[in-house]
């Protein structure tokens, strides 16, 4: 039996819905003169086969051939005032969402030249706001058939959007300015980002409103970390290690840690690892004599031991360098390699 609707309404406040269709799981059958109201943060859109009829702003408006012009095209000829026609209405939010959280959730790399390894990495967060500014669009570029379509819907992807040109900002502007510079920049920051992201939102049928950075600041990740994360060789791994280890002696006042101590004292943090960082050249045995990593694939061996991945494969089928295999991949340990050095 068709189901004949006089009066269409969505009377929710949308607190966190985009868009609500009506009916949610099929098609409508709606009568010529049945009454549609729309409330005040709303816009009502009317579709049949994924084509835009028309839309009605907020208030009370009575569905005739004259409000919905495509309609007729619909019907073909004149009926009757009370003649059924088949659509979906999307109730859409026009309502602004103002605090929307964003934050990065890997810290983003920009140059740092003249400081530290040259590089860093930085990490934020803060909030961001948008508004649907074209309802049909957004509903045929987004929605779909869905019945319901929320904000968690479509954070990912505004996140996204954002993050990738906060990305892009940072990496530009850090080529004139140092990282010190940069967290210092919150509210450029912020403004340009807005400006570079505003067209893509607008492809999606919205307007960001606002992006706000609330926090910028260096990460902390730890050495192992960085190098998980491909920022680091292995030499320069085993060389910072060295210099955490350094750095540790100097502030433990026992273990013969006087002299470095003094060293800190005069010299200072950064100019203590930029002094083991010269000292340690020593080649091979002394790389593996400094803190390696417990386990090491033959690429990372083969930077320990100045030669070739291929070397290091051939001294494994040989049995001369201990090596176990896991799948197709060697993983030689530590010991192991000290073991092969002191042969």
């Amino acid at each position: 039996m068709a189901r004949i609707f006089d009066v269409i309404e969505y009377p929710n406040e949308m607190q966190d819905e985009l868009i609500h269709r009506f009916p949610e799981g099929e098609s409508g059958d709606f009568r010529i003169g049945s009454q549609v109201i729309v409330r005040e943060s709303q816009t009502a859109v009317f579709f049949r086969d994924g084509k835009a009829l028309d839309s009605f702003g907020p208030g009370r408006h009575t569905i005739t051939t004259a409000n919905i012009p495509l309609l007729i095209n619909l019907i073909e000829k004149a009926f009757s005032d009370r003649t059924p026609f088949t659509a979906e209405v999307y109730f859409v939010s026009r309502r602004e969402f103002p605090d929307e959280k964003w934050g990065t959730p890997q810290p983003i790399i920009v140059r740092n030249p003249g400081m530290g390894l040259g590089v860093a990495l930085l990490k934020g967060f803060g909030t961001y706001g948008y508004q649907i500014s074209e309802p049909q669009q957004f509903v045929t570029q987004l929605v779909g058939a869905q019945g319901i379509f929320r904000t968690q819907d479509i954070e990912n992807r505004l996140r996204h959007i954002l993050l990738t040109n906060l990305s892009d900002l940072l990496g530009d502007t850090a080529r004139e300015n140092d990282v010190t510079n940069l967290v210092g920049m919150l509210n450029e920051i912020s403004a340009s980002v807005r400006a570079k992201a505003s067209d893509q939102f607008a492809a999606l049928g919205l307007e960001l409103k606002t992006f706000l950075v609330a926090n910028l600041r260096p990460s902390e990740q730890s050495i192992q970390e960085l190098r998980d994360m491909g920022v680091l060789d292995l030499e320069t791994y085993t060389r910072l290690q060295a210099a955490d280890a350094l750095l540790e002696a100097a502030q433990n006042p026992s273990g013969g840690a006087g002299l470095t101590a003094g060293i800190g004292a005069g010299m200072g943090i950064g100019n203590i690892i930029n002094q083991s960082l010269q000292d340690m050249t020593g080649g091979a045995a002394a790389a593996a004599s400094a803190v390696l990593p417990d386990v090491m694939s033959p690429a990372e061996a083969a930077q320990v031991l100045k030669v070739s991945e291929e070397d290091v494969l051939a001294a494994i089928k040989a049995g001369d360098l201990k090596g176990k295999k896991l799948g197709k991949a060697y993983r030689i340990s530590k010991e192991a390699l000290k073991a092969f050095l002191n042969e």
